[in-house]
C-alpha cells in the first residue's frame, strides 16, 4: 500500500483505533528490533573450521544413498 493511503486510513479512524494503531506499530518495531539483533550476531566462516571436508577423501562416501543402505543393513539386517 502507499504510504499516504495507510496515513490516511488510519487518519479516519476513531481516536481509539488509531491509539491500537500506534500500538501495534509498537509492538511490531520491539519484536523486529530483536529479530534484527539476532541476525547481528557473530558469523563464523564454516569454511575456516577444521571438520569441513573430513570425508573427501573417502571413497565409501561418493554416493551418500548408498553408504546410509549399507550402514542400515550392516546395523539392522536386511530390510522387511
Amino acid at each position: 500500500m502507499e504510504q499516504e493511503k495507510i496515513f490516511n486510513d488510519i487518519s479516519n479512524l476513531p481516536p481509539e483505533a488509531q491509539k491500537q494503531v500506534i500500538d501495534f506499530i509498537a509492538f511490531l518495531r520491539k519484536r523486529y528490533k530483536r529479530s534484527v539483533n539476532v541476525k547481528q550476531t557473530r558469523q563464523s566462516n564454516l569454511t575456516k573450521e577444521p571438520f569441513i571436508g573430513i570425508w573427501k577423501d573417502r571413497e565409501d562416501m561418493k554416493d551418500s544413498g548408498t553408504w546410509v543402505r549399507n550402514i542400515r543393513e550392516a546395523e539392522w539386517g536386511g530390510t522387511s
